[in-house]
């Protein structure tokens, strides 16, 4: 029994973790969504923006001040479960790139490769939660 609550417990979590990372994004000023578009950037597994192309200063700085945000919810989530920060920052990312991208958005794969999401499943890394 213990064992389940925990799982309920951890999935909750996850989900939160997921929600807060993207409200990051939600409300983000129009050059990221038109760098997100454009294909400029993308999820990485890892739970952080990537650049797909160099970017340039401004994408650079939006993309800096992303990620700063979401390593700082993830430590917050990793110190509240006894989990380490890159531990959190997978979980999310693998949730991110399966639940949260869209057909035309750029992902990026555990090998290093970047793909465009479309119509069929995301491929994810080895280490994501089933």
């Amino acid at each position: 029994m213990k064992v389940s609550v925990e799982m309920m417990t951890a999935a909750l979590l996850l989900g939160a973790i997921a929600t807060s990372a993207i409200a990051f994004q939600s409300g983000r000023d129009p050059a990221y969504q038109n760098a997100r578009e454009s294909g400029l950037v993308g999820e990485k597994s890892d739970g952080y923006l990537g650049f797909v192309v160099p970017p340039s200063s401004a994408v650079r700085a939006l993309v800096e001040d992303i990620n700063i945000k979401r390593k700082a919810v993830y430590s917050k989530e990793a110190l509240a479960n006894g989990a380490t920060v890159e531990e959190m920052a997978l979980r999310t990312g693998c949730r991110l790139i399966a639940e949260r991208t869209v057909s035309g958005e750029k992902y990026q794969t555990s090998s290093g490769q970047w793909r465009t999401r479309d119509g069929t499943a995301p491929e994810l890394d080895s280490r994501c939660p089933q």
